[in-house]
């Protein structure tokens, strides 16, 4: 049978997506298998079987090994039975998404011994340059850049490149000393078309909003069968609603988004998503607030050139200004035109953004299409929209609030669940639980299972005084804001009755869609690596991960001592002054053993390892890059000893990087941290520290208002690296809020466990828990650690 190489574009796209879910991705002509697994993968597989393992093929499992990665059996077969220049693709793939062939060269050559350097040496080095002999003939070494170190001030020949200025100027690439260190492989199966789409449908019919990976797999295989129909799957969320309607847009099919839209919301996101790329309606305001406060710098009280923040303010305003095509208005006045919601509540939804519509329709010249013939529901819209002849139904709910009229107030939220359920909460506080409760339970099986189990997880946090919650506002930062007021009206007892008949409603409501599901299956295997992963509900991570995805709260076990945190950015730029961070906080116990004099939240001690301070006891940082070389990139590390801190009495470590220049973090920055058993080597030579195989997790930056990044704690008691996320505002580390850490750790520390989950089903379901799956008698349904990898899968759980 002939074949031919997959295109580029759809190889290195589905490609990507399975190696996110611990997979190669072979095309299903070229999965020659045994006719056993074949009618498993589908039409097209060769009934032939190469049993002899070819040269080529071990050399690509071995290439694979020193990335960290491992075949199955299956996945082996498969391999064996493609052409050379096929595995050579896969190869080269996998050295993209490892960064094998990326510049991890840091400033210092064996980082791991300190060179010594203190402030002095940078005043020293400061003091002559600036007062350089204008003839040129300055004591000590010229370098590249300009700067002359004077002699016996920094050691240059441990030096890569301006110790003073931070700019690199030799590289080295990936040593053999570089691979195969780590003490695990990630075992990768095998992937055809089948198993593609599949996992296609999935990110589809997800029940809960798509992260940034989720979002980028999904674009990645639009675009991978774009010249297939789309699969036929009802799509339950909005933010996945505006990818595929970008996508049937570019192929000169608006037409058939209609049936997307139910909403003139969903148009506003749509148009917002184009413009911005932000899948939520961020207001344009809080784009150019963030976008000025990441421009402002700490040195410009000193400096005050170095403040940007009016001009970025400026060009921000700039950018968000609105401008379409006759074609383009016509496609939107069309949609609005045709939306089966009737006028009055088409108004009232646009009503609370007022002013982005008002930008809106004169940029798409509604009015001029309003007098069209045939849009003549548009007319009768903004009319009544300009006129503002109707009446918010939330306006009405806040009316009768605060006239203490619970039964109206319940009667209109019942109209509403999902917004009934958001609210929740806080009107149990305003009205007592009972009536409250007694309403909610009407409507309780018509509000989506996200929603209801979010309800159960944060009912304990916020139902408990004292203390902040942990919030984020749409396109802004992690916040820690105060409890509700009106807690302080109840007492213990009366909060604990609250917390209680939450659990209680919402349990029994889950239990009962459960129950109602045909099932004829009697046993259940549950891994018990998923009682530590989290639900993914309320999370949108703004990272990508390129290496196999993980959700947040995700915790990482540290086989040895040494924890080894990398930071990668400026591949592909040119040459110049783009400073970011790499630093960690070191958070101590109260009753440490330390003579510092900062104090943190838990009423003890707190270091930092960063540019400022680079060695500190149990941390060592490989030195400060403040500019990127011409294409290549660079990298920052710091080595932490894990049984040095736990000895001197720690309790977390936090992971940060920071854009310490003008701007957010750079995009397609990486970010992450590498774990062995085994000692991991530094290169003498170049001080090279980076193995893919020992690489636990990294993220790649793609949001462009993120200034400052948490991306990771080590919890130094559990002996565990919890993966999140949380943007802060700051240009340095020291700017960090720890407690914003802590409280984003007990609200996920409080989500529903995937475990957990399960068991409810299994009790709903009379499922018998089997605590081994065995190959001779397997459960009738498995749940392992690889199926919980396809996250939007899981999500499936969720049954409304």
């Amino acid at each position: 049978m002939e074949t031919t190489l997959p295109t580029t574009t759809k190889f290195s796209h589905i490609s990507s997506v399975a190696v996110r879910n611990e997979a190669i991705y072979v095309m299903t002509d070229f999965a020659q298998i045994n006719d056993k697994v074949n009618d498993k993968l589908g039409d097209k597989i060769s009934n032939t079987e190469d049993k002899k393992l070819r040269q080529t093929t071990s050399v690509l499992v071995a290439n694979l090994a020193k990335l960290g990665y491992g075949v199955d059996e299956k996945l082996l077969t498969a391999l064996n039975n493609l052409p050379t220049n096929y595995q050579l693709m896969i190869a080269d793939k996998f050295k993209t998404i490892m960064g094998a062939n990326k510049n991890w060269t840091p400033l210092v050559k064996g980082w791991d011994t300190p060179t010594g350097e203190d402030i002095t040496d940078h005043l020293i080095t400061w003091f002559v340059n600036l007062f350089a002999d204008k003839n040129g003939k300055n004591r000590g070494t010229t370098l590249a850049c300009g700067h002359t170190i004077p002699a016996n001030t920094f050691p240059l020949e441990r030096y890569n490149g301006c110790p003073f200025c931070g700019t690199p100027f030799e590289f080295g690439e990936l040593e053999d000393a570089n691979f195969g260190q780590g003490s695990k492989l990630k075992i990768l199966s095998l992937w055809t078309d089948k198993e593609a789409k599949a996992y296609f449908e999935d990110l589809l019919t997800s029940q809960t909003a798509l992260d940034a990976t989720q979002v980028d797999s999904l674009q990645k295989m639009i675009e991978a069968y774009k010249d297939e129909e789309l699969p036929k799957s009802e799509i339950k969320m909005k933010e996945t609603l505006m990818v595929v309607i970008s996508h049937l847009v570019e192929l000169g099919k608006a037409e058939k988004a209609q049936i997307y839209f139910k909403s003139p919301v969903d148009v506003m996101r749509y148009l917002w998503y184009k413009h911005t790329g932000f899948l939520q309606i961020v207001k344009p305001k809080v784009i150019a607030k963030r976008k000025a406060k990441n421009n402002k710098h700490i040195a410009s009280v000193i400096v005050p050139d170095l403040d940007k923040s009016a001009v970025a303010k400026l060009a921000a305003k700039n950018e968000l200004k609105l401008k379409y095509s006759r074609k383009e208005c016509f496609m939107v006045a069309s949609w609005l035109n045709n939306l089966e919601m009737n006028v009055d509540t088409m108004c009232e939804a646009m009503h609370p953004k007022r002013e982005m519509w008002v930008r809106f329709i004169r940029a798409l010249r509604l009015a001029e299409y309003s007098k069209k013939a045939g849009f003549e529901k548009l007319k009768t819209v903004l009319d009544k929209f300009y006129n503002e002849d109707y009446q918010g139904w939330q306006s009405k709910v806040d009316a009768y609030r605060l006239r203490t009229d619970v039964e109206k107030t319940m009667q209109l939220l019942k109209q509403r669940p999902g917004l009934f359920a958001r609210s929740l909460f806080a009107n149990m506080l305003w009205f007592g639980k009972d009536d409250v409760l007694e309403a909610f339970s009407e409507v309780i099986d018509k509000v989506p299972a996200r929603l209801v189990f979010t309800l159960n997880t944060y009912a304990e946090t916020y139902f408990t005084k004292g203390g902040t919650r942990a919030v984020k506002p749409l396109g802004g930062t992690n916040k820690n804001i105060p409890k509700n007021q009106l807690l302080s009206l109840y007492d213990e007892e009366g909060l604990k009755s609250m917390k209680k008949g939450i659990e209680e409603m919402c349990i029994l409501a889950m239990k009962k869609r459960f129950a109602g599901q045909t099932n004829e299956n009697k046993t259940i295997f549950i891994d018990p690596m998923l009682f530590k992963i989290p639900v993914s509900i309320g999370d949108r991570s703004e990272t990508v991960q390129d290496m196999p995805s993980a959700l947040m709260g995700t915790r990482f076990d540290i086989e040895g001592d040494t924890v080894r945190l990398f930071m990668q950015w400026g591949e592909g730029l040119k040459a110049q002054h783009l400073d970011m961070d790499l630093s960690c906080h070191v958070a101590y116990k109260a009753n440490a053993n330390n003579s510092q004099k900062d104090y943190n939240q838990y009423g003890g001690f707190y270091e930092i390892c960063s540019y400022s301070n680079l060695v500190i006891d149990g941390c060592k940082h490989s030195g400060d890059i403040r500019s990127i070389p011409e294409k290549v990139g660079t990298a920052e590390y710091i080595d932490i000893n894990v049984a040095t801190l736990r000895k001197r009495g720690a309790k977390y470590v936090t992971f940060t990087c920071n854009a310490y220049s003008n701007g957010a973090i750079t995009p397609n920055l990486v970010v992450g941290w590498m774990n062995s058993k085994y000692p991991i080597k530094i290169s003498a030579k170049t001080g090279v520290a980076y193995d893919p195989s020992c690489v636990q997790h990294q993220v790649r930056i793609q949001q462009t208002l993120t200034k400052g990044l948490v991306f990771g704690v080590l919890d130094i008691d559990a002996n565990e690296i919890v993966w999140l996320e949380l943007s802060f505002h700051g240009q340095v580390v020291g700017q960090l809020n720890t407690k914003g850490v802590e409280a984003l750790l007990e609200k996920l520390n409080a989500k529903l466990s995937i475990g957990n989950l399960l068991l409810l089903k299994a009790e709903a379901q009379n499922l018998e828990i089997v605590e081994t799956n065995g190959t001779e008698n397997p459960a009738d349904e498995i749940y392992s650690r690889e199926w919980a990898m396809n996250t939007a899968a899981v999500t499936q759980l969720l049954v409304d």
